[in-house]
């Protein structure tokens, strides 16, 4: 099948991928909406809502991620999503009927469990139902969706909280869920794996899960890649983590004037950013596969110097929206959302060339392992205890210059990338 045969039934397959991972993205965020009737309810400390809704998820989740990518490596990525999504279901239902906290913390946990499989499971299959030309947009599409998701979830969570309760939340949440089981169960068909690639065989390895892992850190472009989007997320999720805190601290803004800016600006420039950078990712890498690397490159420098700049840019209202004092920094946060991103789609593209059919999956979840934890595990912990550090020296601007030293570590994942460019690994895959 060519390229010029892809229809609505592909794009359609997108459609529904986009839609449960962004669902994924919208059950974390609405966690952020429940913090306070949760914790009266439950009459626990701010330390156990932070393990509820950050700490336990993200270890369960990053633990299950490598054993997740090699069951959809192994078996029908389709059944696999259908049971995945089950299960999910369940288990965020399970949530709205927590009678203790101990019960909800252990059912978020079942949760993570549950949607470790989506991410490794889902990019597999773009990476069959698009050929590699046409595989950037597909990719940044998926990746994308999250960031306006995570705006709707907060805005329509917070009402449904607000007028119906948290557990509510769950339920609206986790119901969808099931008829996703039920359409990936009966509807979906299972696109042919390696259609649009050569090499891997017609049959899975019988790799252990250890040796299938250690195959792809011997791979050694596929593991510069992971590492630098590891790098390169340390910095991002720091700056996401604090960027609501830096605008109350150094623009004096409220803090809901502040979170609704951060979310907003940020989120907006950041799928805009995303969408653009795969479009013109299979542009150019028709007549040049350097650009998978040459955009991640470009992004990383363009996002970095606006982000600098935001950083260092004097208190200031430009004007305001709907009552929202808008500070004239806000451009350049702008800017550098649209260009953080950049790096994702060619990135991913490109490890789904690096590896064969049976490896992508695999290969996708030890990416998502490590930014996990790099990016939600340590870049927000280390920022937090520079700033500690910095206070006796730069006072109450201490997390200003903390975001500027984190933020510089992007200069890692790009000569990282640099050694990609200059030793060319997609075209000793072809040899």
């Amino acid at each position: 099948m060519g390229s010029r045969g892809l229809g609505w039934r592909i794009h359609g397959f997108l459609a529904l991928l986009v839609v449960t991972y962004a669902g994924s993205f919208m059950g974390r965020q609405i966690m952020s909406v429940m913090i306070e009737p949760i914790k009266q309810e439950f009459q626990v400390s701010d330390a156990a809502m932070g393990l509820i809704s950050g700490l336990a998820f993200a270890i369960v989740y990053a633990f299950l991620g490598l054993p997740a990518g090699r069951l959809s490596d192994r078996y029908t990525r389709t059944r696999v999503l259908a049971i995945t999504l089950g299960l999910w279901a369940f288990a965020t239902l399970l949530c709205g009927f927590a009678i203790s906290f101990w019960m909800l913390l252990l059912a978020r946990m079942l949760v993570a469990a549950a949607e470790a499989p989506v991410t490794p499971a889902s990019l597999s299959l773009i990476s069959d139902l698009y050929p590699p030309h046409r595989r950037s947009l597909a990719i940044s599409f998926f990746t994308g969706a999250p960031t306006l998701s995570s705006i709707i979830g907060l805005s329509l969570g917070a009402w449904i909280i607000d007028t119906y309760g948290w557990r509510t939340g769950f339920y609206a949440i986790g119901t969808p869920l099931i008829l996703m089981s039920l359409i990936f169960s009966f509807f979906i068909k299972e696109p042919q794996r390696g259609q649009w690639d050569t090499g891997g065989g017609t049959e899975p390895p019988r790799d252990r899960l250890f040796q299938a892992a250690v195959k792809l850190i011997k791979n050694n472009a596929c593991f510069i890649l992971i590492g630098a989007s590891a790098i390169t997320t340390f910095s991002a999720f720091s700056f996401a983590m604090w960027n609501t805190t830096f605008l109350v601290r150094s623009h004096d803004l409220p803090l809901q004037h502040a979170g609704i800016l951060a979310g907003v600006v940020t989120g907006l420039s950041a799928a805009i950013g995303s969408i653009f950078s795969g479009w013109l990712t299979d542009r150019l890498i028709v007549k040049n596969r350097d650009w998978l690397v040459g955009i991640p490159i470009i992004g990383h420098f363009a996002a970095t110097a606006a982000m600098i700049a935001y950083l260092f840019a004097p208190s200031g209202i430009a004007f305001s929206i709907a009552d929202v004092p808008v500070p004239t920094a806000m451009f350049w946060c702008a800017v550098s959302g649209f260009f953080t991103v950049f790096w994702v789609a060619p990135s991913f593209n490109l490890l789904s060339q690096l590896v064969t059919q049976w490896q992508r999956a695999t290969a996708f979840a030890l990416q998502t392992v490590f930014t996990t934890l790099f990016g939600v595990g340590l870049g927000p912990l280390v920022t937090g205890a520079l700033s500690d550090t910095l206070i006796p020296y730069t006072g109450e601007e201490s997390l200003r210059y903390a975001l500027i030293i984190v933020s510089s570590t992007v200069i890692i994942p790009v000569f990282m990338l640099w050694s990609l460019l200059r030793s060319k690994p997609w075209l000793q895959r072809e040899a």
